[in-house]
């Protein structure tokens, strides 16, 4: 009998999971409990492992950025739907310009050259009345003193998340909480990526610096090894002038010279605020081995706040309740309006009560949870899911079909970002040359293989069609950039009817031969050409390679591939010794000096560590990029862009490559979505539909019913025999009994 009941429990096991049900009653491959689909909470997800900084002056990697930028307010920000990208003010009343001094201090006019300008001067108004998430950091007593300051170690027993403290406070953000977060870029303390940009640009930082390790190690040291040492408060100015607070909503930023790209790093969560309160709350004793602190709970003015956070399980958002509500944008690109995407204008944002994001290890259970259902987005950060749908559903029909009956939408768009082959100009087959006559040679041959690199074929057959080819080094949605036939690189296309067409295999020949090798041979020894690329993966018959072997054939020439893992192709770069390689640029900011600089001859990596990988030197083009980092947006600046697009064009220190496509995939409750590389709050601006979304989820993943009946068939003739037995044995044993009782009477 034992043996039956365990029998008929697993059975019923076994019937919940055909059922697709857990305990509780939730479909049994659900990321959340029973019901929770009818909430007005975005379930998204994330890969592998938790975000690893969030605090705003550690924060640089893409999976953080839902967080962050949710989080925390930037004092600028981009405008959720125009395109090109449009820098809007989100902490800041407003974008108003610098003020410009010269050496003396004198005012100069708006449209002073650049040399004369010793310091931009930004005085920043801030919204008044915003405030911060409440936090424990802010909890205050009726006298006034902190309720969590100062706390012994025993006092954080059993505390190791943020609500596991019972009294929170807040209060109005001001300009000092700014003026702190750019100190904390500073401290010897605090990891910052972007400390010393910061201090190259901001008046007086990397002196402010300085004198602030110099402060930490007094204070460390006559601590056994350094460790323990007081808070670091940065309140104190210490004579840095650089960031001030003229008044609690005003800011002032002095910057070095003319950067009129300054602007957008404040539009980047480097330069969040940051309240002392939460600083000195964090820095106690016993919060570090609770794994309490900034980049584990962070504190912000945004439309959303931490509200739950399991290591490597489940981060959760919740609605800010002091948060000031901003306005849905009413306004967009071409096809926002037909897209719906301009519904809600003028409404406050947020419009989602929760974010929920779970781990998922792998890709394939992530995309699975995701068709049924159970996940509105698969990744907020990542544009990869739905490129990979898109193509998905161009190789296949049943997937198109399935997408199509399943109302996802894939919507794709340009990134800021680009792809390259890049000449080594130190090399002295296909660099600069060494004389006159050997430059012109030399860039006869980039051209000549330029124009046999068929890229078309390549975002055919390895972008899956998914990525713009490039005519230069600025992508779309940045100024500067030119759409075909304007945009056209003439060196390797020609115009057919208006439209670009990449030129003759014989014209790229005809150069060939002008640089010195007729059909890919040395015109005076006769020996085969034979050009090197320098590879980070695997070499051997990677169809990549095959590919690029192919385009170098067709001008007679032969190309080795050098592979080697990525520490060595890194030293490679870095020593200026690869001749050809394929490298890649994502933007920071929406202009085009972030991608021009890439190609100004004092960024040579070989010789300044810099990022211009192609050791590219060009005097006539380092000058004109000079006087376009001094100018502001407007056609001034555009022209210029076209000159210096121009010069790489004839010189061809890269062939231009691709332009990545980036794709959303969402279903449809999700309202208001639309890709972006560069918008990073956009869970500000996202809605849910959720009794759509439970209606879909019920319809996709219905119980299966009909293999119940058969499996209770089945057990029931299982158990049957044993059944049978257990009766014989009951009617013998009363048998035997009611003998016995005879017998004794």
């Amino acid at each position: 009998m034992r043996a039956s009941m365990r029998l008929w429990a697993a059975a019923m096991m076994l019937l919940l999971a055909l059922a697709g049900c857990s305990r509780d009653g939730s479909p049994i491959n659900s990321p959340y409990p029973a019901g929770a689909e009818g909430q007005n909470t975005l379930y998204s997800a994330f890969v592998k492992r938790s975000p690893k900084y969030l605090d705003p002056a550690s924060s640089y990697s893409g999976d953080e950025t839902p967080y962050t930028y949710n989080i925390y307010e930037t004092l600028y920000g981009y405008h959720y739907l125009k395109r090109p990208y449009e820098l809007i003010p989100r902490a800041a009343a407003s974008i108003d310009p610098p003020v410009y001094l010269d050496a003396q201090g004198k005012v100069l006019p708006a449209d002073a050259p650049g040399e004369q300008i010793a310091e931009s001067v930004y005085d920043i108004k801030l919204k008044p009345g915003m405030r911060f998430a409440p936090h424990p950091a802010f909890a205050r007593q009726a006298d006034g003193s902190y309720d969590y300051f100062p706390l012994a170690p025993a006092d954080l027993a059993g505390k190791y998340a943020i609500p596991d403290f019972p009294r929170t406070g807040t209060r109005e953000l001001t300009a000092d909480d700014y003026v702190y977060a750019f100190r904390r870029l500073a401290s010897p303390r605090v990891v910052s990526p972007i400390y010393s940009l910061m201090a190259e640009y901001v008046s007086g930082l990397k002196e402010y610096g300085d004198r602030l390790r110099q402060r930490d190690q007094a204070l460390r040291r006559d601590l056994p090894g350094g460790a323990g040492a007081a808070w670091l408060d940065l309140r104190e100015a210490d004579g840095f002038t650089g960031v001030q607070a003229l008044d609690p909503h005003t800011l002032r930023i002095r910057v070095k010279g003319k950067y009129p790209q300054f602007k957008y790093w404040l539009a980047m969560t480097f330069t969040a605020p940051v309240p002392w309160e939460a600083d000195r709350f964090y820095n106690q004793p016993g919060m570090a081995e609770h794994d309490l602190s900034l980049n584990t709970w962070p504190v912000g003015t945004g439309p959303y706040m931490l509200a739950e956070s399991l290591p490597n399980r489940r981060h959760v958002l919740a609605r800010n309740p002091n948060f000031h509500g901003e306005p849905y944008p009413c306004e967009g690109e071409p096809g926002d309006r037909a897209a719906g995407l301009l519904a809600d204008c003028g409404k406050p944002t947020p419009f989602i009560d929760r974010a929920v994001f779970s781990v998922e290890k792998e890709a394939i259970p992530l995309t699975g949870k995701f068709m049924q259902g159970y996940y509105d987005v698969p990744q907020i950060e990542r544009g990869e899911y739905g490129v990979a749908m898109l193509v998905a559903a161009g190789d296949s029909q049943d997937k198109a079909r399935k997408y199509a009956e399943h109302g996802i939408r894939l919507p794709t768009t340009v990134e800021t970002a680009n792809w390259y082959m890049g000449f080594n100009w130190l090399d002295p087959v296909v660099g600069q040359g060494d004389t006159p006559e050997q430059a012109e040679k030399n860039r006869k041959l980039r051209q000549a293989i330029s124009i046999a690199f068929d890229w078309e074929e390549y975002v055919a057959v390895f972008e899956n069609s998914q990525a713009s080819v490039a005519y230069g080094p600025v992508p779309p949605g940045v100024l500067g950039y030119r759409e075909p036939p304007e945009g056209v690189n003439p060196v390797v296309y020609d115009l057919v009817d208006g439209k670009p067409v990449r030129k003759s295999i014989e014209t790229a020949r005809k150069l060939l031969a002008e640089a010195g090798y007729p059909d890919g041979r040395n015109a005076v020894t006769g020996a085969p050409l034979v050009l090197y690329y320098d590879s980070m993966t695997g070499g051997g018959s990677n169809p990549q390679f095959d590919w690029m072997r192919r385009q170098m054939a067709k001008l007679g020439v032969q190309m080795d591939v050098r592979s080697t893992d990525y520490n060595r192709f890194q030293d490679k770069m870095r020593r200026g010794s690869a001749q050809i390689f394929l490298w890649g640029w994502n933007a920071d900011y929406p202009d085009a000096e972030n991608f021009l600089f890439l190609l100004y001859g004092p960024n040579a990596k070989a010789k300044s560590g810099g990022e211009n990988a192609a050791n590219y030197d060009s005097p006539e083009y380092d000058r004109l990029f000079e006087q376009m980092k001094f100018l502001d947006d407007g056609p001034e600046k555009a022209a210029l862009i076209q000159r210096m697009v121009a010069i790489v064009q004839r010189d061809a220190p890269w062939m231009f490559g691709y332009f990545p496509m980036s794709g959303g995939a969402y279903q449809q409750w999700v309202g208001n979505a639309k890709p972006t590389q560069m918008v990073r709050n956009t869970l500000q601006y996202m809605k849910i539909d959720p009794v759509l979304r439970e209606r879909k989820i019920d319809e996709w993943n219905s119980p299966i019913w009909w293999p119940l009946g058969l499996l209770v068939l089945l057990i029931a003739l299982a158990i049957w025999p044993s059944y049978v037995a257990l009766k014989r044995r009951e009617r013998q044993t009363a048998f035997v009994q009611a003998s016995r009782k005879e017998h004794q009477s």
